[in-house]
């Protein structure tokens, strides 16, 4: 139990930096966003092909396989007082993380695919990126935070519950959980999107805090009473 609380309180801090990085590189770096024409699309990742795959690596498939032990510690922490509400939560989570990995996988392969295509036939390229495109978006919750917001939501719901988290944690997941699931409605998607990601950043940064150092004091007190 102490391992995986300690290994969940890492995944934490891992998502909220791969999740920030990521946006750094799409957003600032690489003004993805901003591109509307689909061959400027192309150029942008055939010539930024390291960076735009290592990305992809970091923000959807790795960060897929940290949820999932995020998730798994949340669910050992928490399913004493809400067995009901973590077992839904965990398989939430375990679902947005399979999307993710998945999102991050074909961007990768239809990467290398338009990349390798391109040199020969950048019309073609295009073209094929514009039908991959739409499946990374579909599978990487580009269309509203259904699911990571479902999950923040219970999770948080069930940690008010049992008292096992700091309330301060717990209401800022009600915040972020509610705007994931809003951002589903097609016109608030560009807006609840990215304070959605923002804000759970700031949510996976105090969960890692909390994990870590509830684990730490866990570890203590056995040491103490080992020794007595």
């Amino acid at each position: 139990m102490k391992a995986l609380q300690k290994f969940g309180g890492i995944a934490g801090l891992y998502m909220a930096l791969a999740h920030l990085m990521g946006l750094i590189i799409f957003i600032v770096i690489l003004d993805y966003i901003s591109i509307t024409e689909l061959a400027q699309k192309v150029a942008l990742n055939v010539n930024n092909q390291v960076v735009v795959f290592s990305t992809n690596l970091l923000m959807y498939v790795f960060f897929g396989f940290f949820l999932i032990v995020f998730s798994l510690a949340l669910y050992d922490r928490l399913k004493a007082g809400s067995p009901a509400l973590m077992q839904v939560a965990t398989v939430i989570g375990i679902i947005w993380a399979g999307s993710l990995i998945a999102s991050g996988m074909v961007a990768n392969a239809g990467l290398t695919s338009v990349v390798a295509l391109n040199s020969t036939d950048p019309t073609q390229a295009a073209l094929t990126w514009q039908g991959i495109e739409p499946t990374i978006d579909g599978l990487g919750n580009a269309n509203g935070e259904i699911l990571g917001g479902l999950m923040t939501l219970l999770i948080s719901l069930a940690a008010l519950r049992t008292g096992e988290l700091p309330k301060g944690v717990n209401i800022l997941g009600l915040v972020v959980g509610a705007v994931g699931i809003i951002s589903l409605v097609p016109v608030l998607t560009g807006t609840l999107g990215p304070v959605f990601g923002l804000t759970q950043i700031i949510w996976f940064i105090w969960m890692g805090v909390v994990l870590l150092r509830r684990n730490a004091v866990m570890s203590t007190t056995y040491e103490i009473l080992r020794a007595a």
